[in-house]
This record gives C-alpha cells, sequence and structure tokens, in this order.
C-alpha cells in the first residue's frame, strides 16, 4: 500500500544526493511501520494466553528503533486492558537478570521489540523464556526456528525485494525523492507448538488457524 507521503517528509531528502539516502529512508519506513505492529504482538499474546493482564516489554535502549517500538506499544496495551512492564535490555549479561525481573514483576508474558542486538542473541532468549516458563512473542521468524514461541512481523523476503526495486529506479535515473515509500503488505504469524507444550500452553484454535508457518 502506498502510504500518502514521498521521501522528502523522510527529513529533507530532496536536499540529499545518491540513493544511499534513499534505501536508508525506505529502511527507516519499514522500521517505522515494525513498530506500529508492536498493537498487533500484544493483541496475540492476549489472544494466545487469555488470562494475561501484564506484560513484560524488552527493549534496547540503545537502538531507536526499539525505544519508538516500546512507546507505539503502549497505547495498544491500554486498550487491551494490559500493563506493561519496561525492561531495557543492551547487554548479553544483563538476560538472566532481565528474565527474574519479568517473573518476579508477575508479567505472564513477554514482548521483544525488535532490535539487531536481539536479533544476534535470539537462541539465549528463546532458551531463557523456556527456561523461565514464560510465553513471549518476537519480531521474527528466526527466535521461533530458535525455540521461541511465537513471532509476527512483516515478511522480509517482500521487504528485501521492494528496496531492490527502489534500488533500481534509482541506478536507472529516478530522483530519490520521486519515489514513493510503500509499507509492508504482508505479514506472517509463525507458532512453535513444540515450545508450546515444553512451557504448558496451548495455542487457541483460533489462533493456530491465523498462522502462515507452524513449528510442530
Amino acid at each position: 500500500m502506498i502510504i500518502g507521503t514521498r521521501l522528502e517528509a523522510l527529513g529533507n531528502t530532496k536536499k540529499a544526493k545518491g540513493f544511499g539516502f534513499a534505501v536508508c529512508a525506505i529502511l527507516l519506513t519499514f522500521c517505522s511501520f515494525a513498530a506500529m505492529v508492536a498493537g498487533k504482538r500484544l493483541e496475540l499474546l492476549k489472544e494466545t494466553v487469555r488470562k494475561i493482564s501484564r506484560v513484560a516489554a524488552f527493549w534496547d535502549p540503545k537502538n531507536s528503533g526499539s525505544a519508538q517500538q516500546w512507546k507505539e506499544s503502549q497505547l495498544p496495551a491500554r486498550e487491551l486492558g494490559l500493563q506493561l512492564h519496561s525492561i531495557e535490555v543492551s547487554s548479553v549479561d544483563k538476560f538472566e537478570a532481565a528474565f527474574k525481573e519479568a517473573t518476579k514483576a508477575r508479567s505472564a508474558t513477554i514482548a521483544v521489540m525488535a532490535s539487531p542486538f536481539f536479533y544476534s542473541n535470539q537462541k539465549q532468549l528463546a532458551d531463557l523464556a523456556i527456561k523461565s516458563q514464560l510465553p513471549a512473542i518476537f519480531p521474527r521468524e528466526e527466535f521461533v526456528a530458535a525455540g521461541g514461541l511465537m513471532s509476527y512481523g512483516s515478511d522480509r523476503t517482500e521487504s528485501f525485494k521492494r528496496i531492490a526495486v527502489f534500488v533500481d529506479k534509482i541506478l536507472k535515473g529516478t530522483k530519490p525523492a520521486d519515489i514513493p515509500v510503500e509499507q509492508p503488505t504482508k505479514f506472517e504469524l509463525v507458532i512453535n507448538l513444540r515450545t508450546a507444550k515444553q512451557i504448558g500452553v496451548t495455542i487457541p484454535p483460533n489462533v493456530l488457524a491465523r498462522a502462515d508457518k507452524v513449528i510442530k
């Protein structure tokens, strides 16, 4: 879906030269939209674990996109009747303490915000969620493949294809400022039933039916 703006709206694009800036702007748009779907992850958590009232939100204070997702999560959380417990995590040695804090705060579930730091430590996060017996939702499918319970996010293959199209247009002479910015249109819900069994969670049929991929 084309949103009603062009690259000028993303920081004086008209004054920028070269396709590098345009690609960065496109990536920023995808990151911004990722913040918007943070609320959808909370909705899925509540549908999956229906009695929850508190959710621990793991976010990386060193990453602006992660911080934005934390901010964007707060309004939908209130609308869903959920209390978010903010847990800042910016180093590997804080992982175990973060899960202990989530348990101590009586958070029944965890929502992990997107961050390159979290992506590079997805296996450890997934393992600690299982160890803590806490249902967690992640921003990418890779977390689920590593043992995470579930993920919801834009299809990265589609995103990269769109970026390639934009770059191709620029290389062929199209001005960066004349390229409309597009939102992701395809999102994937991935569920790991093996993990669900390990932590004693039964995935409701209505949630399972919406899954794009299921690990059994």
